[in-house]
């Protein structure tokens, strides 16, 4: 199985942190029928930066940057974890153990399982750890 197969695209749109700038962010998008699947936000002195998980990312960079946005893409993974106590210090433990730093990470708990957002300093490394500890990652297919 091929490490990159786990690799996501997030999006991460820079906008002024002020009033009515998510919701311009979320109606561009819905007008886009691009589906959100997860996000979360972030703030720096006058700026927020809004992380997000799309069905379509290129989509949804191409209309926010036709709306002045700053969009990049940055490369995340998805760990199924348990919904339970012991589930995030079960994830947290192996890539620590692996001297695999978290930047930043965000959670939803969806259908059949919790999923954690990582970005980590060596996605691929990280990647074969959590398989390693017998862990389950997702695929951008497996967002939806």
């Amino acid at each position: 199985m091929m490490q990159g197969e786990f690799i996501i695209k997030q999006i991460s749109v820079f906008s002024e942190n002020k009033p009515g700038r998510l919701a311009a962010i979320a109606e561009a998008l819905e007008k886009s029928n691009v589906n959100i699947f997860a996000f979360s936000i972030a703030e720096a002195n006058s700026f927020g930066v809004v992380r997000a998980l799309v069905d379509k990312p290129d989509d949804a960079r191409s209309v926010l940057e036709k709306l002045g946005f700053a969009v990049q893409f940055t490369d995340v993974i998805a760990v199924r974890m348990k919904d339970e106590p012991g589930g995030l210090h079960e994830v947290a433990q192996i890539l620590g153990d692996a001297g695999i730093n978290i930047e930043y990470a965000y959670a939803y708990s969806g259908r059949e399982a919790a999923v954690l957002i990582l970005r980590v300093s060596q996605a691929g490394e990280a990647i074969l750890k959590i398989q390693a500890a017998g862990g389950s990652l997702l695929r951008e297919s497996d967002l939806g």
